[in-house]
């Protein structure tokens, strides 16, 4: 299992690592830095199931070009 997971949540780019506890999601921003995202993933969403929650998190963000998350 990786350590950090890449999405394209709706056009931005999210970073979720394992910690102690669980789930730890960062934003990035272009010019490199990241910063800690202001939502928590519960413990309890397994590797396979992170894309389909950030989706359902944001689905408000949904756009006709970008219609649901990515894995990059």
């Amino acid at each position: 299992m990786p350590d950090e997971y890449l999405f394209d949540v709706f056009g931005r780019i999210i970073a979720v690592a394992t910690n102690n506890d669980g789930w730890v999601a960062f934003q990035l921003g272009q010019e490199g830095k990241r910063r800690r995202a202001e939502f928590e993933i519960p413990s309890f969403v397994a590797a396979d199931e992170l894309a389909q929650y950030l989706d359902d998190l944001f689905h408000e963000d949904a756009t006709p070009s970008r219609p649901c998350v990515t894995q990059l």
